[in-house]
């Protein structure tokens, strides 16, 4: 980005070893040089296994992209080459890409940072703040295996509220060992992974306590990965009636999504992340388990996000683009499939996201709100990746591969 942003082959049918898609466009290393001609990133590595990750200080201490097979390895994230490229800052949102970026909740009602106050709720009064989407963060600290991050701002809501704020962030590339052990399974030998995480922490820095009245806030990170026609979201859901739990996904952000292009079962939803159609869901915190992923049957991706959720009661920010009843019973984790704004029109870019949100609480001065999620993505055949697959997001390949053939 310039100064002024800156200050496949599929499995093969006996289940061998299918590896990723790969022209030098979206090697890792390419990608690294590419954004590098534009803006400084910070590659941390594993020397042991070849996993890297790229963060960008510029934008927020987001993790741009990774790779499980050293700088030669496919990269996973999601990259706008054509906005990087560019040099411009786009009005509303710069969508430059990234694994693991860092907004803050909620986007949308009466306590919305993303509208100023009195606006209609709607794309044209749409805009991401700064401070989440082209202020560069300080780093604080650096090794090996790890960088931190922090910026104090302000922000101002819906209803007129200010906030004044410190966000931190620590991104730190895991070993294997951690990886497995973060799971709670045992190693499945012959798969190549990589694993990172991210520690948010939100600082009130104001004399004055966070108000429900007045607006809450949220940690929330969001995670833009490249889509294939045959991409598949997969978000476990804790099995009950409705009664008890509430509806098992959140459906209608932006309309209804077609029969087509979702199942919901009673312990899983299946959700296509082809960015052809741009649609989004939700899981509440009395459905969501902490931990969601997606497989990508084209290239032999599979792909797990942790977060850290709250087991008591908490609240959580809505953010549906609307004047809300209950603006603290929204969703923990969402996901979100890109597609074309308007039929016809063009979109952001061929990525689907999966994200978390950490409770929103009334923080009072100095008080702090902490929030880590962690994503993994695993290469290997179809067998050993069906067996994690099994053990952490609780469904076969197989019925994934049949949702989404």
């Amino acid at each position: 980005m310039t100064d002024s942003i800156s200050s496949s082959s599929q499995a093969s049918s006996d289940g061998g070893l299918a590896s990723p898609q790969q022209t030098n466009e979206n090697s890792f290393g390419e990608v690294v040089s590419f954004v590098e001609r534009h803006s400084k990133l910070v590659v941390l590595t594993d020397e042991n296994s070849g996993a890297l990750i790229a963060v960008w200080p510029a934008m927020q201490g987001r993790v741009l992209t990774s790779s499980a097979a050293g700088a030669n390895g496919f990269g996973y994230g999601w990259v706008n080459r054509e906005l990087i490229a560019s040099g411009k800052i786009a009005e509303h949102v710069n969508s430059v890409g990234g694994e693991d970026r860092i907004w803050l909740g909620p986007e949308g009602g009466q306590f919305s940072i993303f509208f100023a106050p009195g606006v209609p709720f709607d794309l044209e009064h749409w805009f991401t703040p700064a401070p989440l989407d082209t202020d560069p963060y300080e780093i604080i600290s650096q090794s090996k295996a790890s960088v931190a991050f922090r910026r104090d701002f302000s922000l101002t809501n819906f209803t007129g509220t200010k906030f004044n704020l410190r966000l931190e962030r620590e991104v730190r590339l895991l070993n294997g060992e951690q990886i497995w052990k973060g799971l709670g399974i045992d190693a499945v030998d012959g798969v190549k992974v990589v694993g990172y995480e991210s520690e948010n922490r939100l600082t009130n820095l104001a004399s004055q306590s966070h108000s429900k009245e007045t607006g809450l806030l949220s940690l929330w990170v969001l995670g833009q990965f490249q889509s294939t026609p045959r991409s598949t979201i997969i978000l476990p859901i804790r099995t009950g009636p409705e009664a008890e739990l509430g509806i098992p996904v959140t459906t209608d952000y932006f309309g209804t999504v077609p029969e087509d292009r979702i199942y919901v079962g009673n312990d899983v939803v299946y959700f296509k992340g082809d960015s052809n159609y741009r649609s989004k869901l939700g899981l509440s915190p009395q459905r969501a388990k902490g931990i969601l992923g997606s497989y990508d049957g084209q290239n032999n991706v599979l792909t797990i996000v942790q977060y850290n959720q709250p087991s008591g009661p908490e609240m959580y920010v809505n953010s549906a683009w609307k004047i809300q009843e209950d603006p603290f019973n929204g969703d923990v984790a969402n996901t979100y499939n890109d597609g074309p704004a308007a039929p016809g029109g063009g979109q952001l870019g061929h990525f689907y996201e999966l994200e978390s949100s950490s409770p929103a609480r009334e923080l009072k001065s100095s008080e702090v709100l902490e929030h880590t999620h962690r994503t993994l993505h695993f290469e290997g055949t179809e067998l050993q990746l069906d067996a994690v697959c099994q053990r952490t997001l609780g469904v076969r390949l197989a019925d994934v591969r049949s949702f989404n053939p």
